[in-house]
């Protein structure tokens, strides 16, 4: 990558401020999560209240003063703030306490560097780095003064500073067009699906939610699980058989986080639309978190950021084998839709209702019967790979009898385009029935 962090294990001196006004507060214990996620060693939390931050090094003299003594005394290497920055007031902080200062966003980038796997995710969170860390190159080069004229030394009038500058801003273009080709092979795949008619499902909520346990206990994937923010980056993609329903796709995708960096909800276009284009969204929160709530309200933040509000949505309640009332249970809303499950991914406790819920909004399935013709192959083909072919017999001339659990959708778009369905049950000949191409 363009810009590395150093190594993980870095003493740090933490700072938090409390403001008076609530939309600017953050989490303190959310922060101590942070820092130990990206592989810091707190030394010490320094904490204090302000009316609004100093516009020069963000806390005022005093404060400054025992943030030099606490370095000091810990002997620490890095200031982590739990706010935003300015790129100013970094380099201030950094000019009068000798020592790297970082950000709330600078922190969890580095957490993204960490974590990143793929091809794609490394090319996002670079993306990502380089628009963060653009505006903060003077610290770099202050020392620097323009370059010199003379035989062998004329050159293009540009400070080093602006060197990095051009250069930076040539690689975040061929970034940007390398993700846009990303974008495409995603779009033609979830093209494929849509064909094939085959429903993409997302796990979405906050980071540290359960989701990639969730994940792996429907779809068995061996992801990644581990207790600390953004254990999970890339998205990861795998097909499964709803009871109910039939085959669709589900995608464990990146955590949200409270005020998640506007430069990372951007520079992670590309995997977050897998959450737009979903037909329904599992959002996943902590039943045991006491700020579920808040934690909610900040994932509806970053869903209508991302234009995925309209999605059908459907809340889990993970982890309720450690709530008060570890009781599985499925609630609907007042049109009698599934609105929330209470499961326990790590028990399994409630899967049978998620996915009951699940079958339910996504649409529903019927059993029906067809004959194909031997020229039909590709249809048969398609009803295969989309996994809803029960049973098959043949006869002599190469026709072909097919019994199959078919989206209700699905059965009438193969009814009107002229396929013979013949329900195999009373709920399928109802529903059927309901529509003008039904046989």
């Amino acid at each position: 990558m363009f810009f590395e962090r150093p190594d993980a294990g870095e003493t740090a001196v933490l700072v938090h401020v409390d403001f008076q006004d609530e939309q600017e507060r953050e989490d303190a214990g959310e922060f101590l999560e942070l820092v130990r996620s990206a592989g810091a060693e707190p030394a010490t939390l320094i904490t204090g209240s302000r009316k609004r931050p100093d516009s020069r090094t963000f806390v005022g003299s005093g404060k400054l003063e025992e943030l030099r003594e606490a370095k000091a005394v810990h002997q620490a290497e890095l200031v982590i703030f739990n706010h935003g920055l300015s790129p100013s007031q970094e380099r201030n902080l950094e000019r009068e306490l000798k020592c790297r200062v970082i950000d709330r966003t600078g922190l969890i980038l580095d957490i993204f560097a960490q974590r990143a796997r793929t091809h794609e995710g490394k090319l996002q969170v670079e993306l990502a780095q380089l628009g963060h860390m653009s505006t903060r190159l003077v610290r770099g080069w202050s020392h620097l003064d323009r370059q010199k004229g003379g035989i062998g030394l004329r050159g293009a009038g540009e400070t080093q500073l602006e060197l990095d500058q051009r250069m930076i801003g040539i690689r975040i273009k061929a970034i940007g067009e390398r993700l846009e080709a990303v974008r495409r092979r995603r779009s033609q795949s979830r093209r494929s699906r849509q064909r094939n008619d085959v429903p993409l499902i997302a796990l979405v909520g906050y980071t540290n939610t359960g989701k990639s346990t969730l994940f792996n206990a429907m779809a068995e994937a061996g992801v990644l699980v581990a207790d600390q923010l953004f254990a999970t980056l890339d998205p990861t993609l795998r097909r499964v058989e709803v009871p109910g329903f039939g085959r669709a796709v589900i995608a464990d995708t990146v955590g949200f986080v409270r005020r998640l960096p506007h430069d990372l909800v951007a520079a992670f276009k590309a995997t977050l639309e897998e959450v737009v284009e979903a037909d329904l969204l599992l959002h996943v929160v902590d039943a045991t978190d006491p700020e579920m709530a808040e934690k909610t309200a900040e994932v509806h933040a970053v869903l209508d950021e991302i234009d995925a509000l309209a999605v059908p949505r459907l809340e889990v309640h993970n982890k309720i084998d450690s709530a008060d009332d570890p009781r599985p249970a499925l609630i609907h809303d007042e049109s009698g839709r599934p609105r929330q499950v209470r499961v326990s991914a790590q028990t399994g406790a409630g899967l049978d209702l998620l996915v009951h819920a699940m079958a339910t909004l996504l649409g529903d399935a019927i059993r029906v019967a067809t004959v194909l013709g031997p020229e039909q192959g590709r249809l048969r083909a398609n009803l295969y790979s989309s996994g809803w072919v029960e049973a098959e017999s043949s006869d002599a001339v190469g026709n072909v009898e097919l019994a199959l659990r078919l989206p209700l959708d699905r059965a009438r778009r193969l009814a009107a385009s002229g396929v013979r369905l013949a329900p195999l049950d009373a709920h399928a000949k109802g529903l059927l029935a309901a529509s003008d191409g039904a046989p």
